[in-house]
């Protein structure tokens, strides 16, 4: 399971399988980082070589190897080696959409300390990266965002005499938000999301966060980000990949994809293995 390091400087990105909303991934390496960026997903990662460092929330972090790091969705962070050799992590990234069925439509948890211990976690999350790269069935899925959101909620940050968080209209959030996954790279009206939901643009806005970890603008950059991915893997050029994903052009699409994943498109694709 730990990955090799090896000398040889530069990144390696391998992909295994996944499930809708679930994604599995091992990297590696050395000499080389991640950029700030910032994902729209929960990511539960283990470092299994080396020492990993990163920002998050102003303050230097440090993962050991059978550490986790658990980030939440939107929070900006980066990601370089403690020392020369390198260093590797396998991580999942869930989509929070997940986590909120699996906690029966209650807000997001919130993990302030990113960093936890081993027996924190518990060995059935770590089965799963061992195993990742065996197919994920449905109900193997269900059971990985249990997991997941048990995890998260013994973990969350919940300081004393804090206010309830109110209901969230999380279906007609989810009609939001599948309208805008169906087709990510046009534009829809505000009004039309008022429309699909039955609820105002503030209300919309306001708890759309609440209850997905993003905003609706975030959300559908994401998943056009998603279509550049998928695209690139094929082969398309990077100015059609961009336009394919309603970008206005290949520069506009790299600010963002650099955003979201640390390195540009050109990068991301050298490092698939």
């Amino acid at each position: 399971m730990k990955p090799a390091l090896g000398d040889a400087r530069g990144r390696r990105l391998r992909f295994g399988g996944g499930g809708g909303g679930i994604e599995r991934m091992e990297a590696v390496l050395v000499g080389e980082a991640f950029s700030p960026h910032r994902h729209d997903t929960y990511a539960i990662g283990m470092t299994m070589a080396g020492v990993q460092t990163f920002r998050y929330r102003g303050e230097g972090r440090v993962c050991l190897p059978g550490e986790w790091h658990v980030l939440h969705p939107d929070e900006v962070h980066d990601g370089a080696a403690g020392t020369d050799e390198g260093f590797g992590y396998r991580i999942l990234y869930v989509d929070p959409a997940l986590v909120q069925r699996a906690l029966g439509g209650r807000p997001l948890p919130f993990v302030a300390d990113p960093v936890v211990r081993p027996e924190g976690i518990g060995p059935s999350l770590a089965a799963s990266l061992r195993r990742m790269d065996e197919p994920l069935a449905e109900l193997e899925r269900v059971e990985l965002a249990v997991l997941v959101a048990d995890a998260l909620v013994r973990h969350a940050d919940t300081p004393p005499g804090r206010a309830p968080s109110p209901a969230l209209a999380v279906g007609a959030l989810s009609r939001v938000r599948e309208m805008i996954a169906a087709d990510p790279a046009t534009v829809h009206p505000v009004s039309a999301f008022e429309r699909v939901s039955g609820l105002s643009r503030w209300t919309i806005a306001r708890q759309f966060r609440a209850a997905f970890g993003t905003s609706p603008t975030r959300y559908r950059t994401m998943r056009r980000l998603d279509l550049v991915r998928r695209t690139l893997r094929d082969g398309t050029p990077l100015r059609d990949a961009a336009l394919a994903a309603g970008f206005a052009d290949q520069s506009h699409m790299t600010r963002m994809f650099r955003r979201a994943y640390g390195l540009t498109p050109g990068e991301w694709t050298a490092a698939l293995t």
